[in-house]
């Protein structure tokens, strides 16, 4: 039985520890000088082994299954590298070159790269919706960038390149794995993916010196493994059993907004209301697309039966 408050908690609970992770991330890149390179390795090797050891207590040497098709495991190979790989590392590259929560709010560009691969993909001109998201989500990143100054950027050129290159990363981490997300749990799928993608980084964590931590550097890099990656995953698969996806979509506003409200307060991190204004349009997109399509299809029928009491003829040409 759906329990919507249940499903509340969990959405909720999974995007604020998102945003948790990515303001503990800009500690560490900021107060403590640690590697994004290692950082990334690190969180993708033990989130991954992590995902897998939960799914195969539950579903035992059917966590091997994805492996026994070719056509899978080339899929999943192409989602870890073109998927995983890049939306972790573009992430975390965007936070260190920025801060968290610009790096957040621009990954939430996604949505708009979705829409032109599918305009593309389709041949077929994008609905009213998707074109008024483009021009919003257009709008907010120039403010976000530049403070609404045309004369100069509020980020660095590195942090807004990495940031938009975490917009489209999402996007490709979105549509890639469709498949096989139906095909096999999706554990497997992350798990196995975030463990492929970490063998790129063996060499930045078995070669290199490790980072000079304090306690509180462990305690962030432990946080962003296990409760901002596992836990939040989890609460996330969670809120599904109880929430429409288009729900979910949009109460995952909270992760820039607990990015934000964390990098201000614990960082000191500046942030303008021209910016906070940026990140409110880049973030409604999120909400435009999350409209339920019988909303527009109902608009349209009212159409139609405006022209039928006036003609006395439906829209298909026929007479009642």
């Amino acid at each position: 039985m759906k329990n919507k408050k249940r499903g509340l908690f969990f959405v909720i609970t999974g995007g604020i520890l998102w945003g948790s992770s990515g303001t503990s991330a800009e500690y560490l890149f900021s107060g403590l000088h640690v590697s994004p390179n290692w950082l990334v390795g690190i969180r993708l090797f033990s989130a991954g082994l992590l995902l897998l050891i939960w799914y195969g207590m539950t579903a035992g040497k059917s966590v091997f299954d994805i492996w026994k098709k070719k056509t899978s495991w080339i899929m999943l190979i192409l989602f870890a590298f073109l998927g995983v790989l890049p939306s972790q590392w573009t992430y975390f590259l965007a936070i260190n070159y920025g801060n968290a929560p610009t790096a957040t709010v621009l990954q939430f560009l996604g949505p708009l790269f979705i829409i032109v691969y599918l305009t593309v993909a389709n041949r077929e001109l994008p609905r009213r919706t998707d074109v008024i998201s483009v021009i919003l989500a257009l709008i907010g990143t120039f403010l976000l960038v530049t403070n609404g100054n045309l004369n100069g950027l509020v980020l660095s050129p590195l942090a807004l390149f990495w940031g938009v290159m975490s917009g489209v990363a999402s996007a490709t981490y979105t549509l890639l794995p469709r498949g096989l997300l139906t095909k096999y749990d999706a554990r497997s799928v992350v798990g196995w993916a975030m463990l492929i993608s970490s063998f790129s980084f063996v060499g930045e964590v078995t070669t290199k010196p490790l980072p000079k931590l304090n306690l509180m550097g462990i305690l962030c890099i432990l946080f962003i493994i296990i409760f901002g990656t596992m836990f939040a995953y989890l609460f996330y698969l969670s809120s599904l059993r109880d929430l429409s996806p288009s729900t979910t979509s949009m109460l995952s506003s909270f992760e820039p907004l607990t990015a934000t409200v964390l990098s201000v307060t614990l960082l000191s991190t500046p942030i303008t209301l021209v910016q906070l204004i940026g990140g409110v349009l880049i973030l409604s997109t999120t909400f435009l697309q999350a409209l339920p399509t019988k909303t527009m299809e109902h608009s349209e029928a009212s159409e139609e039966a405006e022209l039928e009491d006036d003609s006395g003829v439906s829209a298909s040409g026929h007479k009642d």
